[in-house]
């Protein structure tokens, strides 16, 4: 839309107040961009609906109050008013101008249109033409291509074959160059062979190339070359068989030749060895370089390696024998394993640093430096360390070994196993730095292959002289405190031997801590399973021999004590007709025999608790360090236990036979106990009939106290079943003691009860060893106690409940007081037929 007045553009609809004068004019520029329908719609009704837009205003400001029409439009006060009168004029007086605008801008909208869509079919049209001559454009071009490609596929194709023609140009010419270099070469070759050949030894008349010191590798080069020419060919006319003279002759030619090689190539490597060495005094490495670099023609270099590896200091003997000095220490002095370890470790400390310092020179130097790094590593591991090792491990001899005082065989295996060890890190350390296929580790086991075979026989010798030289030491140190103790009584001194020359836990934990010490060297010088196994079986075999011995000879002893105290016993058993002076002289000495045996009895019974503590050390010992390495080996695990079972039997057997002694000694004083306190006024007082006795007697409570006492031993040193079976045989015996000993005795009514007095203080006592069979024991015997104390036609009645005991009870009833007088074997006979 335009406006006439400005004439710009506004976008707005441009009219008058009176649309009939100034007609709405639409323009095309109207609807592009931003176009919006209600913006065009309001630009034309605008000017034509002020009063209408007020009154919309006011209406939606007081909608709350005014009631709403039907079709959502609000009807003021002033309308309802003009419509209760009636309507005098139009509604809507604008919609007469709305519809002209509106009439008038749909012909402009539909000429615009037209407009629109004539230009739609000229662009169209304008659009056909140029895509078809586009089109015919782009056809031409795609012929053209093929052309352009055709024609570079023919040039591309030229190209090739004028390459490989050039190519095969080119291999001739560089073949027909090498033929000619050949010839060239060949023919050097055969004038200086010729000049070799001249005449044995004769090597003045040579070419300058062969002395001039700048063209030495030259000369080198052609000398191996001819050399290598000249020994094939006389080996090949030496394995032909001809009987032609012109062989002969030329086959002797060569020879002259080969000689005449054979002496200059000597002079030359000679010549270069000096040049090499005089380049080494003053460390110009780019010299010794260039020298080993033409020396590496000679047999690959071999001589010159081998030159300059012996020419190291590290090699000379004054080193070597500093070496033996800072391990071994002062000649007269005792080396010890620590004080070797750290010599070792300084010593081959010094030989990595300096064999590392050598592999940057070598590298430098010589083109192979694997090859001479393992010439060095070798020479370290076959000259230097052996010597050292000769000197430092010396097989003592298993016949006549070193006495303790100067080692023993254990110092010669703590050395071996330190040089061992440190001589493996040390060739670790040399792998490390680089030694080409050398095998250093290989060369380690080789050395000490000499020591590891007879090793486990001087394990063997060495803890069997540990052994002897311990018991040896226990037994000064029981001399020694015999002679410290004076001249004592014979029972007690042998109950102070006795306590001298006990089992020690600690001795035997030694025993271990030498074995554990064997089997870590076991270990350390065997890798395969097998072996280890074989070794570690023989190693714990020998501690076997040795806890076996020391623990038997350990119960023996307590043994011994054992018999000396029975000896005393019966030394001391006297007649009944003696002087008084001579049985209370004896009655004295039987107690002093009694004190030994009681001492003797404890003695024992510790031996027995440290014997288990022994072997329950050994077993632990097994189970933790040894069963490991018996199990990968089938039958070696079973093996060991079997032979620790066989020798623990052996210390089982001991113990059995100390225990049946301990038992008999404990009895002995039982019984004598009970002869000399029982009277036998105790079971038979004249008072009967009186109050009676409730105490026991004085024989009882000796014997109570006497057990309680001895035995206390017996329950702190025994446990589990060997206790059990200790207390069990001992209560057995004890119970049948007792009724012996009453056999002796007659008995009244108030004996009896004093009777049943002692045997419930009996029982009540053996109850401690928790046997039921041995309670019962002394529950019966405190019912057969109720024959002295009932009446005799009481007597048939007592058993009825326990026919059991009816033998026993016979006994008994027999030593009744009234037994003949009131006739009660015709009674019992008649009431308990046999």
């Amino acid at each position: 839309m335009k406006e006439t007045k400005d004439g710009q553009r506004t976008g707005r609809i441009s009219k008058s107040p009176s649309t009939d004068s100034h007609p709405l004019v639409l323009d095309i520029d109207d609807f592009k961009g931003d176009f919006s329908f209600d913006a065009l719609f309001g630009n034309l009704v605008n000017e034509l609906l002020p009063s209408y837009l007020d009154e919309e205003t006011e209406t939606s400001e007081g909608l709350g109050a005014n009631d709403t029409m039907p079709a959502g439009h609000v009807r003021t006060h002033s309308d309802a008013g003009k419509a209760s009168q009636g309507i005098s004029s139009p509604l809507f007086p604008e919609v007469d101008a709305l519809l002209s605008l509106f009439k008038n801008s749909s012909i402009q909208l539909i000429d615009l249109r037209k407009q629109i869509d004539k230009k739609l079919n000229n662009l169209k049209n304008e659009v056909a033409t140029q895509d078809s001559k586009h089109r015919k454009t782009l056809s031409e071009l795609e012929k053209g291509v093929d052309g352009l490609f055709d024609s570079f596929a023919r040039l591309d194709s030229r190209i090739s074959s004028v390459g490989q023609t050039a190519a095969k140009i080119g291999d001739h010419l560089q073949s027909a160059d090498a033929q000619r270099e050949t010839a060239s070469q060949t023919i050097d070759l055969i004038k200086y062979l010729m000049e070799f050949n001249s005449s044995p030894g004769d090597l003045m008349e040579l070419s300058p190339l062969f002395s001039d010191d700048s063209r030495v590798a030259e000369a080198a080069s052609i000398a191996q070359k001819l050399r290598s020419f000249a020994e094939e060919d006389i080996g090949r006319k030496g394995m032909a068989v001809s009987s032609v003279m012109g062989n002969a002759t030329a086959s002797r030619g060569l020879e002259v030749a080969v000689g005449n090689l054979q002496e200059y190539c000597n002079e030359l490597e000679n010549r270069l060895l000096a040049r090499f060495d005089s380049a080494s005094q003053r460390k110009e490495l780019s010299t010794m370089a260039e020298c080993a670099k033409i020396l590496s023609q000679f047999n690959r270099g071999t001589s010159a390696m081998q030159h300059y590896v012996g020419l190291r200091p590290m090699f000379d003997l004054e080193v070597m024998n500093a070496d033996a000095q800072m391990v071994l220490g002062d000649p007269g002095s005792q080396p010890s394993p620590s004080n070797v370890a750290h010599g070792l470790s300084s010593l081959y400390k010094d030989i990595t640093d300096t064999v590392r310092k050598e592999s940057a020179t070598i590298t430098a130097v010589f083109p192979s430096p694997n090859d001479v790094m393992s010439i060095l590593i070798q020479r370290v591991m076959e000259d230097r360390v052996p010597k050292l090792l000769e000197r430092l491990l010396v097989n003592p001899s298993l016949a006549h070994p070193p006495p303790m005082e100067e080692g023993g065989l254990i110092l010669f295996l703590r050395m071996l196993a330190v040089a061992y060890e440190k001589t493996l890190d040390l060739a670790r350390d040399l792998s490390a730095i680089g030694c080409g296929d050398l095998d250093v580790e290989g060369l380690t086991e080789a050395l000490f292959l000499p020591y590891k075979d007879v090793y486990i026989e001087y394990e063997q010798a060495s803890l069997k002289q540990l052994y002897k030289a311990k018991m040896e030491e226990l037994r000064a140190e029981n001399q020694q405190a015999s002679e410290s103790s004076g001249t004592i009584g014979r029972s007690k001194g042998a109950s102070i031997a006795s306590s001298q020359q006990q089992i020690s836990v600690s001795v035997v934990t030694e025993f271990v801590r030498w074995n554990e010490e064997a089997i870590s060297r076991c270990s350390l010088f065997s890798s395969q399973p097998a072996t280890l196994a074989a070794k570690v079986r023989v190693v714990f075999t020998c501690l076997l021999d040795q806890v076996c011995q020391y623990i038997t000879e350990g119960l023996e002893r307590a043994r011994d004590s054992l018999t000396e105290a029975a000896a005393l016993r019966e030394r001391f058993l006297l007649g009944t007709s003696v002087s008084r002076r001579v049985a209370a002289a004896a009655a004295s000495a039987a107690e002093a025999a009694a004190a030994a045996g009681e001492s003797s009895f404890r003695s024992f019974m510790v031996a027995v608790q440290r014997c288990g503590s022994s072997v329950a050390i050994i077993q632990q010992y097994f189970a933790n360090s040894i069963s490991r390495l018996l199990l990968p080996v089938d039958g070696a695990h079973a093996a060991s236990c079997e032979e620790m079972s066989t020798a623990m039997s052996r210390a089982e057997a001991t113990a059995y036979k100390g225990l049946q002694q301990c038992i008999e000694t404990v009895m002995a004083e039982v019984e004598r106990l009970l002869s000399a306190e029982q009277k036998a006024t105790d079971y038979r007082s004249p008072d009967d009939g009186f109050v009676p006795d409730h105490r026991p007697t004085n024989a009882c409570t000796r014997v109570v106290a006497y057990l309680s006492r001895v035995l206390e031993a017996a329950f702190t040193s025994l446990e589990g079943l060997n206790k059990q079976a200790f207390l069990t045989e001992l209560g057995n015996r004890f119970h049948k003691g007792l009724v012996n000993h009453w056999q002796k005795f007659t008995f009244n009514p108030s004996g009896g009860l004093r009777l049943k007095r002692d045997i419930t203080e009996y029982g009540e006592f053996v109850r401690r060893f928790n046997a039921p069979t041995l309670d019962e024991k002394f529950e019966l015997l405190g019912i057969m106690a109720n024959v002295f104390i009932v009446a005799p036609e009481s007597l048939s009645s007592l058993f009825e409940g326990t026919p059991s005991i009816r033998k026993d009870a016979q006994r008994f009833i027999q030593l009744r007081d009234d037994y003949k007088s009131a006739k009660l074997a015709s009674k019992l006979s008649s009431l308990w037929p046999s």
